[in-house]
Order: structure tokens, then sequence, then C-alpha cells
């Protein structure tokens, strides 16, 4: 009976929302059948506060499902070292950049400013919107989710809508 009723418990638990992360490629293909905006987010495994955005931001229930209906989510490790094609050109791993070596798909959606974590947002035909480097506490990154997926960043800086918002 105790057995049942653990199960029973287990089952009625909500599930948790998880981001849906791809691979470059694989978000790449989807996009190409179903445009929507790509959140990128760029980190390295030694980076502390990227693990802290994975555990506290990303795991956040309502921030996982906003990612998984709005984006094409992309978890891009600065460091990896194979290559990536994209649009006809081989990005890859360079051992001499940085102390650690960089991908060049990260210098390039980073413009070289290596800061991580750092989150870059391309919209629905693959341009950069805008490069958002740091830790948020999820309570925060909502809003700069919905600023980029509501496309307020056509008409005014990420400062301005913050602003309208605590009005």
């Amino acid at each position: 009976m105790k057995v049942l009723l653990s199960l029973l418990f287990l089952f009625s638990l909500p599930l948790s929302a998880q981001v849906e992360w791809l691979s470059w490629e694989e978000a790449m293909t989807r996009h190409a059948s179903d445009p929507k905006p790509v959140l990128v987010d760029v980190y390295t495994d030694w980076c502390g506060w990227c693990k802290q955005m994975d555990k506290k931001v990303f795991a956040d229930k309502k921030i996982a499902s906003f990612i998984s209906e709005h984006f094409y989510a992309v978890k891009l490790d600065a460091e990896q070292t194979e290559d990536i094609i994209y649009d006809g050109h081989t990005f890859s791993y360079d051992p001499t950049a940085g102390r650690r070596g960089v991908h060049a798909l990260a210098v390039a959606l980073l413009d070289g400013r290596m800061s991580y974590p750092s989150v870059v947002y391309l919209d629905e035909n693959r341009n950069r919107i805008t490069i958002s480097p740091g830790f948020k506490p999820a309570e925060r990154y909502i809003h700069e989710l919905r600023y980029v997926q509501e496309k307020h960043w056509e008409s005014m800086s990420y400062q301005d809508y913050m602003d309208q918002l605590s009005k």
C-alpha cells in the first residue's frame, strides 16, 4: 500500500518544465522550416556564473516554458573543439585565442567580447538583436525574454522598456 501511495504521489507531481537545448545545427534546421527567434547561451565549463544561470534561471519553470514556447535555444560552449558549419562557412576552435582557446562562432556572436555567461538573441532572419552578458536572476530575466520576444527592441532600448514597466 505504501508503495502504491508513493507511486501515486510521484505521478501527481507536475512535470518540471525544461528548456529544450539544441545544437547550433539542430536550431538552424528547425529555424529553416519554422522561423522564430534564437537564444544562444554562450558558456564555458569552468564558468561559475554559467552554472548558476543553468541552476537558478534556465531551470525556473516560468523561464523554461517561455523559452521553449518562443525561441530555439542553443547552448554553445565557447571552448568546444568541434567545427560548426553555418551558411557555408566553417567555424573552428582556435587553441591560440584567449587563455584556453575559443571557438570562432562564439567570437563572431559576441563580437570578440568574451564574457561568460552571455546570451545572444537572433531574430527570425537570424540577424543579431542583442548580446546580453552576465548573470540575471529569473525574476529579472523574464523581462529580457519578453523584451526580445515581443519585439520591443524595434522601438525602444531595454532600459526604456524596463522604465516603462516600473511606471
